[in-house]
């Protein structure tokens, strides 16, 4: 199994005006197997877009790609968009590309057409459980993979994403048994309750889920991403430590 770090793990360097092309040099030094970029950090899409691909290449780094947009817009049409974010992958050389669903209750005509124009065949495509009713429902992302399925589209795969079933009120574990068998990618994050509101814990350890347990309910041979903010690398490998230690045991 690979260890992908999120490139929200940098929240701070992102902040103080660091780009995603330096974070690929960051990432290989902290001993991961690949970087997530994402998009709403491009600085300057046109020049990183290439630089990050070159650089990963250098470094022998997997490159996925987290893309804040919706597979199906509000009144259930493909989202226009999603052919774009493709080249943009391409310019990367990355591995996956992951979506929110959006409205495929609203969505009336042939999946397999409407989606098979990608090239699926090069780069997998996943869906995440987000924060939201429309695409955080276990119903909603396996009423979507089912079809897909059905349509013959069985590369589509699905991120299952730890942390945002705290905040959408929702059994993680019963949502890594429900679905398991479409389980391509896990994003590792823990969710505290503080007062009236939840916050991404920025330790594994720290938080409601039991995240070694639910695990197990999940494939093995998939990649695992960290994906909360740290203050510093000397946090971040930390993480990575009891982050391996406990997977070898998995």
């Amino acid at each position: 199994m690979k260890l992908i770090l999120n490139t929200w793990i940098f929240e701070n360097a992102i902040k103080n005006e660091a780009d995603q092309i330096e974070l690929v040099d960051r990432v290989a030094k902290l001993g991961a197997d690949g970087i997530e970029v994402r998009r709403e950090y491009f600085k300057d899409i046109d020049l990183e877009l290439k630089a990050i691909g070159e650089r990963a290449r250098k470094q022998n780094l997997i490159v996925n790609y987290s893309v804040p947009d919706e597979i199906f817009l509000e009144d259930g049409s493909v989202n226009p968009r999603l052919e774009r974010y493709f080249d943009e992958g391409k310019l990367m050389g990355i591995n996956k590309i992951k979506f929110n669903t959006g409205h495929f209750d609203r969505f009336t005509g042939n999946l397999k057409k409407a989606l098979g124009g990608l090239p699926l065949d090069q780069i997998e495509m996943n869906v995440e459980n987000d924060q939201t009713a429309v695409s955080g429902t276990v119903q909603a992302i396996k009423t979507f993979l089912d079809q897909a399925n059905k349509a013959g589209l069985t590369q589509l795969g699905y991120v299952y994403d730890l942390g945002n079933w705290g905040f959408t009120h929702s059994d993680a574990v019963q949502s890594a048994k429900d679905l398991a068998k479409y389980t391509h990618y896990i994003h590792l994050k823990n969710t505290i309750k503080h007062e009236d509101q939840m916050v991404t814990s920025a330790d594994l350890d720290t938080g409601m889920f039991d995240w070694k347990n639910i695990i197990s309910y999940l494939p093995r041979d998939v990649s695992f991403a960290l994906e909360y903010p740290m203050e510093n690398d000397e946090q971040i490998l930390e993480q990575i430590k009891l982050f391996r230690r406990e997977v070898g045991e998995y």
